[in-house]
């Protein structure tokens, strides 16, 4: 599971000439003040995991009709724990540490500043997050994670939300200034891949979040500080979901860097093109955050033109996702290959399954087909009359974040923690890490699965259990509560075994290196074009992308908003 690091490597550590030859035989690890700021993120993130999936678990047996809630604990109040832990902080955290790392590695050590400004702005989402929690737990905020007006949260919620994007802001600017950094003092050369792919990310994170931040401190706080009394719905929603599926990629290019670039190294073999992982991210940048609209294609208020417009720039999302999908099963056929691998399919049978390293992600990777499906579905105008705030969206969501995604975060995790604390991933938590990514797979394809064919059957997300006063149709989607409720446990249960390995890998497994895995491009990928290193090149058409989609829209809400709408708790 080691491979020797590379001259080249050996050149990005920028440690001193008389002090590189220690490094030949060893790994590159993190610079141990930056592995601490990063390790910090993991314990949040995986605690959110276990909170956020005990939530769950309840959620699925509340809407089975067979089980109620104890305590006088409300079933939206759970749902919102399980919804802003897994969905907000769990992905938040992780990925900043995880980026974190990920530059210091291939970049090179942060600064003494820039470490401090990491520092900061972990602590300001840490309070955030507590403050928000705490709202929550009051039943105070049980308004779900998209946080939707007119239910109308404590102020304290909101402002929790607004400190934990304005960290994560400060988190990212110090990312960015060590790579831009590394530019300055390696002119004319091409960045590291993954730290180049972490400015993207802090780059569309930073422009997506700037909806939201407009909808909290323009709208919801003063709305929920009682200094205007109404609020315009319609205005609140866009400018959420201007932002909100922008998230959705924010949480999925770090699953690419992985894929991309750690899992080549993984299984033994090389990137199949830096020029086009590159590309990808560009254009998932360009495409990410133009397409909000697509979420409320049943919302009046909004003119057709406008939406017609945002799920066609949403069709151009799939390009960068074919993109990945011909590049990593290209590595993986070619390594296949190399290995012995005969015939259409024998590279398949070569490939490191024992290893959860590959294992965990590759499912996955798997589930990102179906799940990437549905989403054509859900963006598609005449198809998403019928699934629209259905269960459905809610099993898509549950197969592209929830599988496709945090699996690829815990294959990560399996070696980025232990690299982070000095110990080793022995066999046996390797074991342990591929039956749980295997019980995932199953609970997810039960829950999911149940999810999808509930919602067709017109079956409600965001609702507790009801048979809606005997309603025949009702009726039918029972059965498909219990399967929920049976994918659920099963998931509880893989969590419970990922959160086992995690205490081992922190705690008590063997001293030892660890690899933090970077795979090399292959021979014959050509040189990477300087324009895709060109940010203000595509920050230009970004802009530009935004301004059209979203400059009309906005001003036609405004101009004709009725007077809005007062706060409701139904709590």
């Amino acid at each position: 599971m080691t491979t020797a690091i590379t001259s080249k490597e050996v050149k990005q550590t920028n440690l001193p000439k008389e002090k590189t030859s220690i490094l030949k035989d060893k790994f590159i690890q993190v610079d141990r003040k930056d592995a601490k700021l990063a390790l910090a993120h993991m314990y949040v993130a995986f605690t959110a995991l276990l909170v956020g999936g005990l939530a769950g678990l309840l959620q699925v047996f509340v809407r089975s009709g067979a089980f109620e809630l104890p305590f006088g604990i409300g079933y939206y109040q759970v749902l919102t724990v399980h919804g802003v832990l897994l969905g907000l902080i769990l992905t938040t955290y992780f990925i900043l540490g995880f980026q974190l790392a990920a530059v210091s590695r291939t970049a090179g050590p942060l600064s003494n500043t820039q470490r401090k400004l990491g520092w900061i702005g972990f602590w300001l989402m840490v309070v955030g997050t507590i403050a928000a929690a705490t709202m929550v737990l009051l039943n105070e905020a049980s308004v779900l994670y998209t946080f939707y007006a007119p239910l109308q949260a404590h102020w304290i919620f909101y402002a929790g939300l607004a400190l934990v994007v304005v960290g994560s802001w400060i988190e990212g600017f110090a990312q960015i200034m060590r790579y831009a950094q590394w530019r300055k003092e390696n002119k004319g050369q091409t960045s590291p891949l993954l730290a180049f792919m972490a400015v993207v990310n802090n780059l569309m994170w930073f422009v997506a979040s700037l909806g939201v931040a407009v909808e909290v401190l323009f709208q919801l706080l003063p709305w929920s500080l009682g200094f205007v009394e109404r609020i315009d719905v319609l205005l609140s929603r866009t400018l959420f979901w201007y932002f909100g599926h922008a998230l959705v990629y924010f949480w999925l290019l770090p699953a690419y860097m992985i894929w991309y670039v750690v899992i080549p190294k993984v299984i033994g073999g090389k990137l199949f093109s830096d020029a086009l992982a590159r590309l990808s991210f560009m254009l998932f940048l360009l495409f990410s955050v133009p397409v909000g609209v697509h979420h409320q294609l049943t919302e009046p208020g909004i003119d057709g033109f406008w939406k017609f417009l945002q799920v066609v720039l949403t069709f151009f999302v799939i390009v960068p996702s074919l993109m990945t999908a011909f590049s990593m099963f290209a590595t993986f056929e070619l390594r296949g290959r190399e290995l012995g691998g005969k015939g259409v399919l024998g590279w398949f049978r070569q490939l490191p399954w024992k290893d959860s390293r590959f294992l965990v992600p590759f499912i996955g990777m798997v589930a990102f087909i179906p799940g990437g499906a549905g989403g054509i579905v859900n963006a598609s105008y005449q198809m998403n009359q019928l699934i629209h705030n259905t269960i459905w969206v809610t099993g898509h969501f549950h197969l592209t974040v929830a599988t496709a995604v945090v699996l690829t975060y815990f294959g990560a995790a399996f070696w980025l923690i232990p690299h982070l604390t000095g110990r080793k991933l022995t066999s046996k938590m390797n074991s342990l890490a591929n039956t749980s990514g295997i019980l995932w797979a199953v609970g997810m394809f039960i829950m999911s699965g149940a999810m999808h064919l509930a919602g067709l059957l017109g079956a409600p997300r965001r609702s507790e259990y009801s048979t809606y006063g005997g309603s025949e149709q009702a009726a039918e989607w029972i059965t498909y509560q219990f399967a929920q409720a049976i994918g659920g446990t099963i998931l509880f249960i893989s969590i419970l075994l990922i959160i086992g390995v995690v205490i081992n890998l922190i705690w008590f497994a063997p001293k030892g290196e660890e690899e933090f895995p970077v795979a090399e491009a292959a021979a014959g990928g050509g040189k990477t074009p300087a324009i895709l290193e060109n940010f203000k090149v595509w920050g230009v058409i970004l802009v530009a992308l935004i301004l059209i989609a979203y400059t009309f829209p906005i001003f036609d809400i405004i101009s004709n908003s009725p007077a809005g709408s007062k706060g409701f708790k139904f709590w």
